[in-house]
């Protein structure tokens, strides 16, 4: 039986540029749920690109890929306890929500509550990542973003260039070397 080559040579290249074209354009119609961890821009201070956060070109890739893994859940709905009982969840609290994104950066092993967070590694600003927690609260500041529940448009987590604390006092923590 003869095969038409001439309709595969035709056919072969036109499907593999669609599903070019769709991948990339699935994954940013998702809320941000895209996962690549390569996308940066250049220097050492994040991008807010359509509410997504581009990593820094010059962040080390824990970063890069604690970025990764908050864009991944931006836009999910506030959930109280979300993000708590599994890290997969349909919804997320802010310090789930931090948690989370840490996790990503293989910098957490389990989640914490905000009063945790507070506790979480070093104390102070770090070079990359803050994390702010207090009994009521947490957020964090990722290469010169803010990841948080409050302050944000929505109602669940997402990005912000406003760095100012929303409520009461923090207690600044960062993990460290980083």
């Amino acid at each position: 039986m003869r095969k038409n080559t001439s309709f595969t040579r035709i056919a072969v290249p036109a499907v593999l540029a669609v599903l070019a074209l769709l991948v990339p354009a699935t994954a940013q119609a998702g809320g941000g749920l895209s996962t690549n961890s390569n996308e940066t821009v250049p220097g050492s201070k994040a991008k807010l690109v359509g509410g997504r956060a581009i990593a820094p070109a010059d962040a080390p890739k824990r970063v890069q890929k604690v970025i990764a893994a908050a864009n991944k859940i931006r836009n999910k709905p506030y959930k109280w306890g979300g993000g708590h009982g599994d890290w997969k969840d349909k919804g997320y609290d802010c310090s789930g929500a931090v948690s989370y994104a840490l996790h990503g950066g293989k910098l957490l092993d389990v989640p914490l509550d905000s009063t945790g967070l507070s506790r979480y590694g070093v104390k102070g600003k770090g070079s990359w990542i803050s994390v702010y927690g207090n009994p009521g609260h947490a957020y964090m500041v990722v290469a010169g973003l803010r990841f948080d529940t409050a302050a944000t448009r929505g109602d669940g987590p997402s990005w912000s260039k406003s760095l100012q604390s929303t409520s009461g006092k923090f207690k600044v923590r960062h993990p460290r070397g980083l």
